[in-house]
Order: structure tokens, then C-alpha cells, then sequence
């Protein structure tokens, strides 16, 4: 088992139940999760990389096959020099490892939000060049200013960067593009 993730002892039943009898599929959960309980439980693992989304439901990332020590899918069974061989062909192509590091550094999830979803017409006026202010989003959304506030701090804490300017006495606000 990988030692530098600490899964508990439900995440690691989880994990476990997917790999050893449904392939990867995560579609059981102990008796005692339920509800609100099993998308905390899911968010972690997610959250994690451990999980990734599968269409509908949920299956076990590369990463969640190495938290619990097992091989990944398809990963052929390697010989013991294998270490060395890896070392050789990560070696052979450093431009490739830094494209990877500078991509890891700056990965942020992007919030999961149902299409046509309030979250996802949000996150769309956002992106505009225009951007979007309060008012605006409470138009689309029918929200309260304090709603629209609180669901702009929520995106913030997911990962988006988003910035805001006063532009003609109204606070614009947008996702800064890199």
C-alpha cells in the first residue's frame, strides 16, 4: 500500500470492493454510509484523484489502484528491472516530463455541474469576456445577492480563479484566463 496516502478505513473498503469485484466500478458502499454520508465519501476520494467520473457513476483512478498498492488496469506485469527501464525512457524525453510537471503545478479541478445547471450558467457568464456582475447573475438564477456571493466564494474554493474589477460603478466579475 502507497504510505503517503492516508485513506480511511471506509475509503479503503470502497476502493477495495470497486477493484477486487466490480473492475473499478464504484457502485457499493458500506451499510452505515448513506446519503449525504457516501457524496462526503465520494468528494474525498475525488478530490484526491483517487476517483474520476465514469459516465453515471464513479470508478478508481491510476491513483486509487496505487493508495491501496495494487496494479493498475492494463499495466502489464513488468519485469524486476523495471524501475531502471522507466528511469531510461522518462530520461529520454525531458521536454516531456517538464510539459507534465508544468501541467500538474497549475491543475485545478473544475466544479462538477450539470449541464443546463444554474452552477453551469454561472460558470458560462463567467468565462465571457464580458464576465458577469451580481445583478446579472441573479437574472439567470433568481437568487438573492447574498446566494450569488456565496456560490462565487464556493467556485473559489474549488479551484476557479476568479477575479473582479469596478467597471462603470458595478463590480464585474470573470475567471482570470491564463
Amino acid at each position: 500500500m502507497n504510505t503517503s496516502i492516508k485513506l480511511t478505513d471506509t475509503q479503503h473498503a470502497i476502493l477495495a470492493y470497486a477493484i477486487h469485484t466490480r473492475g473499478g466500478k464504484i457502485d457499493w458502499f458500506p451499510d452505515h454510509i448513506k446519503g449525504g454520508a457516501r457524496k462526503k465519501v465520494l468528494d474525498g476520494l475525488f478530490k484526491r484523484a483517487l476517483i474520476t467520473p465514469d459516465g453515471e457513476g464513479w470508478c478508481i483512478a491510476a491513483e486509487g489502484y496505487d493508495a491501496l498498492g495494487m496494479p493498475r488496469p492494463g499495466a502489464a506485469h513488468a519485469p524486476q528491472d523495471a524501475p531502471e527501464a522507466m528511469a531510461a525512457t522518462h530520461a529520454a524525453d525531458p521536454d516531456l516530463e517538464a510539459d507534465v510537471a508544468r501541467l500538474e503545478a497549475n491543475w485545478t479541478p473544475a466544479p462538477r455541474a450539470r449541464q443546463n445547471s444554474k452552477l453551469a450558467r454561472i460558470v458560462e457568464l463567467l468565462h465571457s469576456p464580458a464576465g458577469a456582475s451580481i445583478g446579472q447573475i441573479r437574472l439567470v438564477t433568481g437568487w438573492q445577492a447574498h446566494s450569488v456571493r456565496g456560490q462565487l466564494a464556493n467556485l473559489k474554493k474549488s479551484g476557479l480563479a476568479i477575479t473582479s474589477a469596478k467597471e462603470n460603478g458595478e463590480r464585474v466579475y470573470r475567471i482570470a484566463q491564463h
